[in-house]
C-alpha cells in the first residue's frame, strides 16, 4: 500500500524500475527485516535485480570534502555504537564493529589527522571523545540521497544481492526484551 502510493506520488510505475536498492544494515532490526522482506518481494515479482549499500557507508557520505578519516556511527543502546572507518576518498579503512566508546576510543587516529564523527552515535561520543582533532556532525541520520549515489554505482556494475539468499546485516543477534507494562 506504501509502496503503491509512493510510486503514485512519483508518478512511476512498477515496470519502470529497473532494480531496487535497500540498505543493508547495520540497523534496527526490525525495520532491516520488513525492509529487505519487501524489496526481496518486489525484486522477485518484478524480476529486476537487488542492490545493497551498507547503512553506514550512505551515511559516511555525508561529510563534505574531509580532510581526514570519517567514522560513522549509530546508537547502539547503552554506551555501544555500530561504527565504519572510512579514509578522506570514502574507502572502508575498518570494517563495521559493534564497540562501547572510551576516552582512548580512536585516539591513534585522532592524533594523527582530523577525525569527523557522523550519526546518531555522536551525541555520546561528543560526552567522551575531547580533542582537537575531533569533529562532531550531528542530527545526521542515514540518507536516501548518499544511497541513491552509491546505488546507482552498484546497478552500472551489475553488482547485484542474489535475492533468494540476501540476508540484512544485522551485526548483532537479536535480543528480545520482555515488555515492563
Amino acid at each position: 500500500m506504501y509502496i503503491d502510493a509512493l510510486l503514485k506520488t512519483a508518478n512511476v510505475s512498477k515496470t519502470q524500475l529497473s532494480a531496487i536498492a535497500i540498505s543493508k544494515g547495520p540497523g534496527s532490526y526490525t525495520g532491516l527485516r520488513i525492509g529487505v522482506s519487501a524489496a526481496k518481494g518486489l525484486c522477485y515479482a518484478l524480476k529486476i535485480p537487488l542492490i545493497s549499500v551498507p547503512t553506514l557507508e550512505a551515511l559516511a557520505h555525508q561529510v563534505e570534502n574531509p580532510n581526514g578519516d570519517v567514522v560513522a556511527m549509530l546508537d547502539a543502546r547503552r554506551l555501544e555504537v555500530y561504527s565504519a572507518i572510512y579514509d578522506s576518498s570514502f574507502k572502508e579503512t575498518r570494517t563495521t564493529e559493534a564497540e562501547i566508546i572510551t576516552s582512548e576510543s580512536y585516539r591513534e587516529l585522532l592524533e594523527s589527522s582530523p577525525v569527523y564523527f557522523i550519526g546518531n552515535g555522536v551525541a555520546k561520543t561528543k560526552e567522551i571523545i575531547a580533542h582537537q582533532n575531533a569533529h562532531f556532525i550531528e542530527n545526521k541520520l542515514p540518507s536516501a540521497k548518499q544511497m541513491c549515489a552509491l546505488s546507482f554505482e552498484k546497478f552500472k556494475s551489475n553488482n547485484f544481492e542474489d535475492v533468494a539468499y540476501f540476508e540484512p546485516f544485522y551485526l548483532k543477534d537479536f535480543i528480545a526484551i520482555p515488555s515492563k507494562k
